[in-house]
Protein backbone atom coordinates (compact mmCIF):
# COMPACT_ATOMS: atom_id res chain seq x y z
CA UNK A 1 0.00 0.00 0.00
CA UNK A 2 1.83 3.25 -0.92
CA UNK A 3 0.43 6.65 0.30
CA UNK A 4 1.88 9.77 -0.47
CA UNK A 5 3.28 11.68 3.00
CA UNK A 6 1.11 14.21 4.05
CA UNK A 7 1.98 16.44 7.02
CA UNK A 8 -0.92 14.95 9.10
CA UNK A 9 -0.63 11.58 8.56
CA UNK A 10 1.29 9.79 11.84
CA UNK A 11 2.54 6.47 12.90
CA UNK A 12 0.20 3.67 12.98
CA UNK A 13 1.22 2.34 16.34
CA UNK A 14 0.94 5.80 17.68
CA UNK A 15 -2.45 6.38 16.25
CA UNK A 16 -3.61 3.11 17.98
CA UNK A 17 -2.05 4.68 21.06
CA UNK A 18 -3.90 8.23 20.80
CA UNK A 19 -7.34 5.79 19.87
CA UNK A 20 -6.76 4.74 23.38
CA UNK A 21 -6.36 1.17 22.58
CA UNK A 22 -2.83 0.65 24.35
CA UNK A 23 0.29 1.66 24.76
CA UNK A 24 2.64 2.34 21.57
CA UNK A 25 5.08 -0.47 22.61
CA UNK A 26 1.79 -2.95 22.82
CA UNK A 27 0.44 -1.48 19.79
CA UNK A 28 3.82 -2.51 17.65
CA UNK A 29 2.81 -6.27 18.96
CA UNK A 30 -0.57 -5.98 17.76
CA UNK A 31 0.91 -4.63 14.55
CA UNK A 32 3.72 -7.03 13.51
CA UNK A 33 1.14 -9.91 14.59
CA UNK A 34 -1.15 -9.04 11.51
CA UNK A 35 -4.13 -8.19 13.37
CA UNK A 36 -4.36 -4.79 12.40
CA UNK A 37 -5.97 -3.51 8.85
CA UNK A 38 -6.08 -0.11 7.15
CA UNK A 39 -8.55 0.39 4.05
CA UNK A 40 -9.38 -3.49 4.77
CA UNK A 41 -5.80 -4.47 4.21
CA UNK A 42 -3.41 -5.94 6.72
CA UNK A 43 -0.39 -4.01 8.14
CA UNK A 44 2.22 -5.34 9.57
CA UNK A 45 5.31 -2.76 8.38
CA UNK A 46 5.98 -0.66 11.78
CA UNK A 47 6.71 2.65 9.77
CA UNK A 48 3.16 2.42 8.12
CA UNK A 49 1.89 5.96 8.21
CA UNK A 50 -2.71 7.07 8.04
CA UNK A 51 -4.37 9.59 8.03
CA UNK A 52 -6.41 9.66 11.32
CA UNK A 53 -9.60 10.90 10.09
CA UNK A 54 -9.93 9.58 6.59
CA UNK A 55 -8.06 6.21 7.10
CA UNK A 56 -10.26 3.61 8.10
CA UNK A 57 -8.31 1.74 10.88
CA UNK A 58 -9.33 -2.14 12.29
CA UNK A 59 -8.40 -4.54 15.10
CA UNK A 60 -9.42 -7.52 15.24
CA UNK A 61 -12.51 -6.40 12.70
CA UNK A 62 -13.54 -4.08 14.93
CA UNK A 63 -12.88 -0.18 13.33
CA UNK A 64 -10.50 2.43 15.54
CA UNK A 65 -10.69 6.15 15.76
CA UNK A 66 -9.48 9.15 17.08
CA UNK A 67 -12.51 11.65 18.62
CA UNK A 68 -12.26 14.42 16.65
CA UNK A 69 -11.63 17.52 19.14
CA UNK A 70 -13.68 20.52 17.35
CA UNK A 71 -11.69 23.81 16.73
CA UNK A 72 -13.06 27.72 16.82
CA UNK A 73 -10.83 29.90 15.92
CA UNK A 74 -11.01 33.79 14.92
CA UNK A 75 -8.10 35.68 13.35
CA UNK A 76 -7.33 39.55 12.08
CA UNK A 77 -6.01 39.01 8.88
CA UNK A 78 -3.79 41.46 7.65
CA UNK A 79 -3.48 43.74 4.49
CA UNK A 80 -1.49 41.83 2.00
CA UNK A 81 -2.33 38.09 3.18
CA UNK A 82 -4.17 35.58 0.81
CA UNK A 83 -7.21 33.65 2.30
CA UNK A 84 -6.05 30.24 1.47
CA UNK A 85 -4.71 26.99 2.81
CA UNK A 86 -1.82 26.82 0.47
CA UNK A 87 0.11 28.84 -2.11
CA UNK A 88 1.72 27.40 -5.09
CA UNK A 89 3.81 30.73 -5.43
CA UNK A 90 4.92 30.50 -1.67
CA UNK A 91 3.09 33.66 -0.80
CA UNK A 92 1.63 34.68 2.94
CA UNK A 93 -1.31 33.00 3.98
CA UNK A 94 -3.36 33.09 6.69
CA UNK A 95 -2.84 29.54 7.80
CA UNK A 96 0.55 30.46 8.24
CA UNK A 97 -0.28 33.04 10.72
CA UNK A 98 -2.57 30.76 13.34
CA UNK A 99 0.83 28.48 14.47
CA UNK A 100 0.31 25.32 15.75
CA UNK A 101 -3.12 24.30 16.43
CA UNK A 102 -4.34 20.35 17.50
CA UNK A 103 -5.70 20.06 13.88
CA UNK A 104 -6.71 20.62 10.53
CA UNK A 105 -9.09 24.25 9.99
CA UNK A 106 -10.19 26.08 7.12
CA UNK A 107 -11.42 29.67 6.94
CA UNK A 108 -14.87 30.63 6.68
CA UNK A 109 -15.56 32.42 3.94
CA UNK A 110 -12.77 34.48 2.26
CA UNK A 111 -10.99 38.68 2.05
CA UNK A 112 -9.64 39.31 -0.84
CA UNK A 113 -5.74 40.01 -0.63
CA UNK A 114 -6.10 43.66 -0.14
CA UNK A 115 -8.73 43.76 2.86
CA UNK A 116 -8.68 43.00 6.76
CA UNK A 117 -10.19 41.73 9.67
CA UNK A 118 -12.56 38.80 10.77
CA UNK A 119 -11.72 35.53 9.41
CA UNK A 120 -13.42 32.81 11.24
CA UNK A 121 -11.85 28.88 10.88
CA UNK A 122 -13.08 25.81 12.11
CA UNK A 123 -12.78 22.04 11.59
CA UNK A 124 -16.94 21.89 12.06
CA UNK A 125 -18.21 21.39 8.90
CA UNK A 126 -22.05 21.19 9.99
CA UNK A 127 -21.49 24.96 11.76
CA UNK A 128 -19.08 25.59 8.22
CA UNK A 129 -21.64 25.12 5.59
CA UNK A 130 -24.48 26.68 7.13
CA UNK A 131 -22.75 30.27 7.92
CA UNK A 132 -21.82 29.31 4.10
CA UNK A 133 -25.46 28.66 2.70
CA UNK A 134 -27.17 31.93 0.99
CA UNK A 135 -30.56 30.71 2.74
CA UNK A 136 -29.05 32.21 6.36
CA UNK A 137 -28.09 35.43 5.59
CA UNK A 138 -25.51 35.78 8.65
CA UNK A 139 -24.85 39.38 8.16
CA UNK A 140 -21.01 40.75 8.02
CA UNK A 141 -20.00 44.11 9.21
CA UNK A 142 -17.37 46.23 7.91
CA UNK A 143 -15.38 49.65 7.97
CA UNK A 144 -14.93 50.95 4.94
CA UNK A 145 -12.45 54.10 3.59
CA UNK A 146 -13.43 55.45 0.52
CA UNK A 147 -12.30 58.15 -1.79
CA UNK A 148 -14.00 61.41 -1.82
CA UNK A 149 -17.36 62.24 -0.56
CA UNK A 150 -20.28 59.46 -1.43
CA UNK A 151 -23.64 61.88 -2.09
CA UNK A 152 -26.58 60.47 -0.24
CA UNK A 153 -28.37 58.99 -3.49
CA UNK A 154 -25.92 57.05 -4.40
CA UNK A 155 -25.59 55.58 -1.22
CA UNK A 156 -29.30 55.18 -1.43
CA UNK A 157 -28.52 53.41 -4.97
CA UNK A 158 -26.09 51.26 -3.46
CA UNK A 159 -28.45 50.08 -0.41
CA UNK A 160 -31.36 49.43 -2.71
CA UNK A 161 -28.77 46.88 -5.04
CA UNK A 162 -26.94 47.65 -7.96
CA UNK A 163 -26.03 45.22 -10.78
CA UNK A 164 -22.63 43.24 -10.40
CA UNK A 165 -21.63 41.05 -13.16
CA UNK A 166 -24.73 40.44 -14.50
CA UNK A 167 -26.34 39.88 -11.30
CA UNK A 168 -28.21 42.49 -8.63
CA UNK A 169 -26.76 43.07 -5.08
CA UNK A 170 -28.84 42.39 -2.34
CA UNK A 171 -30.53 44.77 -0.08
CA UNK A 172 -27.83 46.40 2.69
CA UNK A 173 -27.38 48.46 5.42
CA UNK A 174 -24.92 51.79 5.00
CA UNK A 175 -23.99 54.56 7.46
CA UNK A 176 -22.06 57.51 6.51
CA UNK A 177 -19.54 57.86 9.76
CA UNK A 178 -17.49 60.59 8.91
CA UNK A 179 -16.86 62.45 5.48
CA UNK A 180 -14.85 64.86 3.22
CA UNK A 181 -13.75 66.21 -0.04
CA UNK A 182 -10.31 63.63 0.45
CA UNK A 183 -11.69 61.01 2.52
CA UNK A 184 -15.30 59.12 3.86
CA UNK A 185 -15.57 56.42 6.26
CA UNK A 186 -18.76 53.93 6.32
CA UNK A 187 -20.28 51.33 8.16
CA UNK A 188 -21.62 48.43 5.64
CA UNK A 189 -23.63 45.15 6.38
CA UNK A 190 -24.60 42.69 3.80
CA UNK A 191 -25.91 39.73 3.96
CA UNK A 192 -24.61 37.88 1.18
CA UNK A 193 -20.67 37.22 0.09
CA UNK A 194 -19.29 38.43 -3.43
CA UNK A 195 -16.16 38.04 -4.91
CA UNK A 196 -14.49 41.82 -4.20
CA UNK A 197 -18.45 42.95 -3.78
CA UNK A 198 -18.26 46.00 -2.03
CA UNK A 199 -15.11 47.42 -4.30
CA UNK A 200 -17.12 46.66 -7.11
CA UNK A 201 -20.10 48.22 -5.22
CA UNK A 202 -18.23 51.83 -4.91
CA UNK A 203 -16.44 51.54 -7.95
CA UNK A 204 -20.30 51.75 -9.84
CA UNK A 205 -20.95 54.91 -8.17
CA UNK A 206 -17.00 56.18 -8.78
CA UNK A 207 -15.22 56.42 -5.54
CA UNK A 208 -12.80 53.90 -5.08
CA UNK A 209 -12.02 51.92 -1.87
CA UNK A 210 -8.74 52.74 -0.08
CA UNK A 211 -9.26 50.35 3.20
CA UNK A 212 -11.67 48.04 3.95
CA UNK A 213 -11.86 46.07 7.42
CA UNK A 214 -14.38 43.25 8.39
CA UNK A 215 -15.39 43.74 11.95
CA UNK A 216 -17.96 41.93 12.63
CA UNK A 217 -19.16 38.10 11.68
CA UNK A 218 -22.93 37.46 12.92
CA UNK A 219 -22.67 37.59 16.68
CA UNK A 220 -18.37 37.43 16.69
CA UNK A 221 -16.93 41.25 16.57
CA UNK A 222 -13.06 41.99 15.92
CA UNK A 223 -12.76 43.98 19.09
CA UNK A 224 -9.20 44.70 20.07
CA UNK A 225 -7.73 41.75 18.53
CA UNK A 226 -4.05 43.04 16.76
CA UNK A 227 -3.69 42.48 12.93
CA UNK A 228 -2.14 39.24 12.35
CA UNK A 229 -2.90 37.24 15.92
CA UNK A 230 -5.55 35.03 16.72
CA UNK A 231 -7.45 33.66 19.41
CA UNK A 232 -9.88 30.91 20.45
CA UNK A 233 -13.73 31.45 20.56
CA UNK A 234 -15.28 31.52 23.83
CA UNK A 235 -18.11 29.22 24.68
CA UNK A 236 -20.54 31.98 24.50
CA UNK A 237 -19.21 32.79 21.00
CA UNK A 238 -19.56 29.43 19.61
CA UNK A 239 -22.85 29.20 21.30
CA UNK A 240 -24.27 32.12 19.56
CA UNK A 241 -22.34 31.83 16.22
CA UNK A 242 -24.33 28.02 16.64
CA UNK A 243 -27.73 29.46 17.86
CA UNK A 244 -27.27 32.35 14.59
CA UNK A 245 -27.64 29.67 12.06
CA UNK A 246 -29.56 27.44 13.88
CA UNK A 247 -27.80 24.85 15.31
Amino acid sequence: MHKSPKDTEIRLQKFLAHAGVCSRRAAEDLILSGRVRIDGQIVTKLGTKVEPYIDEVYLDGNRISIKRSLIYLMLNKPKGVLTTVHDPYGRPTVIGLLGKIPGRVYPVGRLDKDSEGLLFFTNDGALAYRLLHPSHKVPKTYRVNVKGMPSETDLEILRQGVEIEGKETLPCEIELVSASSRLSVLRIILKEGRKRQIRQMFDTIGHRVVRLVRVEMGPLKLGKLPPGRSRRLTRSEIRSLKLAVGL
